[in-house]
């Protein structure tokens, strides 16, 4: 079995740690945060020093950080992976980035004698604490062939979307302005139910059963009448940060997003009055304005 490492241990990557784990995976992990790596050594994992130990202990690397200037800093920086992993590894970046960033980033490490598998995922931090992701994977068919059981270790399902790095990210940027629409429209219901008067468990029960019911708006509703806005791993700078680059992809295509681009004002506004929420802390905003709460 291959060694594997972890570049990120946050909500999503420790996740992923866990599961490569217990999947029987030697892993070796790396995170800022002193508690994160704690948490990673008692599950099992060996730590790293640097990124550079990492990347030569490892024969495929998630990179599970925030943004691109992140990614490209532990990919091609002078103690970077390309530098210091065997040749014939893997770096799947299951970060989302921008599709632009990708391409910089498979162009910088062609010829190095790394893999880069361009493979963002979906799911949440739910779906990285259980396995089940969904990864939008981009890159060659034999790499994807060889490292299918890495990948298969975090996820319930792999698409392949593409062959060239950027082509996982345009295929998540297209995913996230949809669940960002799902979300914000959710958010308003919820606001509207509740100056009404209905019964927050009613409405949910109402939704999750019918046409307009899905994990996305399940999810984020059962939430709102939990008043759970915090802790539940879905921090609302992730989905702004998206939504920024499906909008940032949108105007270089020269196509009109809508709906997208009303979601983007509501989590703009949740994350400058909320900045430590999760994404349902929008509805606190709007239940603000109407005077109502919905409640379980």
């Amino acid at each position: 079995m291959k060694r594997v490492g972890v570049v990120g241990l946050g909500d999503m990557g420790s996740g992923l740690a866990k599961n490569l784990i217990k999947n029987g995976f030697e892993t070796t992990g790396l995170d800022l945060d002193a508690a994160r790596m704690a948490a990673f050594i008692e599950m099992g994992g060996k730590p790293a020093n640097s990124v550079a130990q990492l990347g030569a202990d490892s024969e495929a690397v998630f990179v599970m950080v925030m943004n691109g200037s992140q990614a490209k800093a532990v990919i091609l920086g002078p103690e970077g992976l390309v530098s210091h992993m065997p040749s014939g590894g893997a770096v799947i970046l299951t970060a989302t980035i921008k599709p632009s960033e990708a391409r910089e980033l498979g162009d910088a490490i062609e010829g190095s004698g790394i893999i880069l598998i361009d493979s963002p995922v979906s799911g949440g931090f739910p779906g990285a604490q259980n396995g089940s992701l969904t990864m939008m994977a981009a890159g060659k068919s034999d790499a994807l062939d060889e490292f299918r059981p890495v990948m298969e270790a975090v996820s319930k399902t792999i698409h392949r979307v593409g062959e060239r790095a950027g082509d996982g990210q345009v295929m998540k940027s297209c995913l996230q302005s949809l669940i960002g629409s799902i979300f914000g429209a959710t958010f308003e219901a919820a606001a509207l139910a509740a100056k009404a008067g209905v019964s927050g468990q009613k409405l949910f029960d109402v939704f999750s059963t019918s046409g307009a019911g899905c994990g996305v708006a399940n999810t984020a509703l059962a939430n709102i009448i939990d008043r759970k806005f915090e802790g539940t791993g879905s921090g609302i700078g992730t989905m702004h940060k998206d939504l920024t680059i499906s909008l940032g992809m949108a105007e270089e295509l020269g196509v009109p997003m809508f709906m997208a681009s009303t979601a983007m004002q509501i989590f703009h506004q949740g994350k400058t009055r909320y900045p430590q929420g999760d994404n349902w802390v929008c509805t606190r905003i709007m239940e603000e304005i109407v005077g109502a709460e919905l409640h379980r």
